[in-house]
């Protein structure tokens, strides 16, 4: 078994600038979506987590090296070295290029601002000395300027990228690689060099951009920033630049080459970039329905009578959250007066934004948790096909119907009413972070989407939402007098059995034969469709994520899902596990349906009896440790044989194994939320 790295992190800790860690991700996701989840990762996180093992490529972004030097030396370095020479990819822009040199030479001689001295990553046997042009200012655009770099396409001529002969990149501050071209022997390429005269000692080469090979990785190291767009510049900011206009109009100019190279340097790290460069989409509107539409009315009557829902300033109704605003509009009554007046006011990091009917421009760098969401909502009937073309509400409810015809012992709860987004930031944030519109809404709201932009997942995780996935959240009260009996922890163990059973019970004909499995303590596997029988080769195809907070005598629980259906990237999906078994491929509507109904039904037994004899032989036939050996790293690298999970909090049970994998005797419990499990190492990590 073998597991797949999808996360790319940008670093966002101490030394990196909030504008370079936006521009860095806004970048990476349009040119990597949706084979990669690009994502931040703390210094913390570097230093405790283990955030190694699912990461493809580490980004440090442009900012002060000796913030990354304070935060990392020592540890956090030997992490990431011990990271990219085991076959990890690291990616240096601009700052981020300076530290991941043996020496950094930067205004050398330059009161209040020499930076001089040793380095401890060292991808760059040598010295980057800066700066290459004069004139940079620290949190200024002085310095800034269309710096003309000329490509080593021979270097970057790998599988179909094709790099361009030369292109203009922004820079601001950045130094030069120094006689790089004479390091060839020790794994080092020239991959851009700049055309200009420099204004310091450089070698003949000028290198701009650098390619290192590194044990069994690799790094990129750039001077110049070419993850920068010059659409995501505005040409009328404030800049002390005496023509920054005519900069932002040659970036705009070379904007495709921009992408051409950062395509190809990525795919020399091995990434897989997307075949098409798409900005990421706009914010949708939310449209709330039910299978019985006087919920609706009733609904937005107590939000009402609550306070959860007022007149704003200007008339519009409004609910405004802890984290969100959403401004509420009556079916077939869209206010389009104030869209653009409801978008957040731009910044120097939040600039050239075109408003759209929908929400916000698909290319700005905003915050989308700062956009007010528009919710339609609906008191006859449901959303018409051509308000959500990529979700049916009727084939949604009417299968819900049916499967709720076989299931006699729950309230059919679960599913009655639906939250939809065409596009959204996370439907687990829509609901948890929204505390007090979420304790006004019903139990058993399902939120879904048919993409999502800033997925959560546990820790530094996060799931690739784009479309094909099916993605939920559903709400739930668990009562506090059930804590004995029906702990809430079992919660995440009863939603994978859900998704189990949901996923087996769809129709007839054989779905009940998908290889489908659960990984301890709330991962989807699936055999792999595309490898050997031979090999026996599961790979990741969904998670879930319970977020609780209690109020009241009971706890409101947030349940979210996310789930390859349809699309095969980044590891594979269930449509493709269908169709090698012959069976039609599954639609969301009928698997979100599904799976909803067997959460209520299992829910449901669950409060009566407790996570019970009949719900562990469940979990074991469905789960993949079964007499799995394990490395428990929290006990001091003991071998311990995986037994099962305790009927009251749900630990993993493992028994230590001395001479020749023999029994001692011992047994270890296990929290979920203070291990990882790496199934494909067999070993289980101390959470920080």
């Amino acid at each position: 078994m073998s597991g797949k790295r999808v996360n790319v992190l940008v670093y966002a800790g101490g030394g990196a600038t909030l504008e370079s860690v936006r521009h860095a991700t806004w970048s990476l996701r349009r040119l990597l979506g949706p084979n990669h989840a690009v994502l931040t990762v703390t210094g913390d996180q570097i230093l405790k987590e283990p955030w190694a093992a699912s990461c493809t490529l580490l980004v440090m972004p442009g900012g002060a090296d000796l913030g990354y030097c304070r935060t990392l030396n020592g540890e956090g370095n030997r992490r990431i070295k011990q990271y990219v020479q085991m076959g990890g990819s690291y990616l240096g822009l601009c700052a981020g290029g300076y530290y991941g040199c043996s020496r950094c030479d930067f205004e050398v001689g330059k009161k209040g601002m020499e930076v001089v001295g040793d380095r401890e990553l060292g991808f760059f046997p040598g010295t980057c000395r800066g700066l290459a042009f004069p004139g940079f200012v620290y949190h200024s655009e002085a310095g800034t300027r269309a710096a003309e770099l000329k490509v080593n396409r021979e270097a970057l001529a790998t599988g179909n990228s094709i790099a361009p002969e030369s292109f203009r990149a922004y820079y601001n501050g950045g130094g030069v690689f120094v006689d790089a071209e004479k390091l060839k022997a020790r794994g080092v390429e020239v991959l851009a060099s700049y055309t200009d005269e420099l204004a310091v000692e450089s070698g003949d080469a000028k290198a701009a951009v650098i390619y290192c090979k590194i044990g069994e990785g690799a790094a990129i190291l750039t001077g110049p920033h070419p993850e920068f767009s010059g659409t995501n510049l505005s040409p009328n900011e404030p800049s002390g630049h005496h023509d920054y206009p005519s900069v932002v109009s040659a970036l705009v100019a070379d904007e495709k080459k921009r992408i051409e190279f950062m395509k190809a340097c990525l795919i020399k790290l091995g990434l897989e970039v997307s075949q098409e460069t798409e900005a990421v989409p706009s914010l949708s509107r939310l449209h709330l329905s039910s299978s019985k539409p006087s919920d609706i009315t009733e609904l937005l009557h107590s939000w009402h009578e609550n306070g959860v829902l007022a007149k704003g300033d200007d008339g519009q109704e409004v609910i405004k959250g802890e984290n969100d605003t959403f401004i509420v509009e009556q079916q077939g009554r869209w206010n389009m007066s104030g869209v653009k007046d409801s978008l957040p006011k731009p910044t120097a990091d939040d600039i050239d934004v075109k408003t759209q009917a929908d929400g916000q421009s698909a290319d700005s760098l905003l915050d989308y948790n700062l956009t007010p969401k528009r919710l339609v909502t609906y008191e006859e009937g449901t959303p018409e096909s051509k308000e959500t073309p990529y979700f049916n509400h009727d084939a949604f409810f009417a299968n819900l119907k049916h499967y709720n015809t076989k299931h006699t012992e729950s309230d059919h709860a679960f599913g009655k009413v639906i939250l939809y987004g065409e596009v959204v930031t996370s439907t687990n944030t829509l609901l948890d972070k929204n505390p007090t519109w979420l304790s006004h809404l019903p139990t058993g709201l399902t939120a879904t989407a048919t993409t999502q932009v800033a997925g959560r997942g546990r820790g530094t995780n996060v799931w690739v939402s784009p479309p094909g996935s099916l993605m939920f959240s559903t709400v739930l009260r668990h009562s506090l007098s059930l804590s004995t009996s029906a702990p809430v922890v079992f919660v995440q163990y009863i939603a994978a059995l859900a998704i189990v059973a949901g996923i087996h019970s769809y129709d007839r004909g054989g779905y009940a034969r998908l290889p489908v499995k659960l990984k301890w303590p709330n991962d989807i596997y699936a055999l792999d469709p595309t490898a050997a029988e031979s090999e026996n080769k599961y790979v990741k195809i969904g998670g879930i994520l319970v977020n609780s907070s209690y109020a009241g005598g009971d706890y409101t629980l947030v349940c979210g899902v996310g789930l390859n259906v349809t699309n095969a990237a980044p590891t594979t999906s269930l449509s493709l596990l269908a169709k090698k078994l012959g069976l039609p491929p599954f639609t969301l509507e009928k698997l979100l349906a599904s799976i909803l109904t067997q959460f209520e039904e299992l829910y449901t037994r669950f409060c009566r009896t407790g996570f019970d004899k009949r719900f562990l032989d469940s979990y074991y036939a469905s789960w993949l440790h079964t007499d799995q050996i394990v490395t428990l790293e929290a006990e001091g690298g003991a071998r311990a044989r995986i037994q099962g999970i305790t009927g009251d909090w749900g630990m993993l049970v493992a028994e230590e194994l001395g001479w020749e994998d023999r029994a001692t005797g011992r047994q270890f419990q296990l929290q979920s939320d203070s291990n990882s499990f790496d199934f494909f190492k067999g070993l289980l990590k101390r959470k920080m």
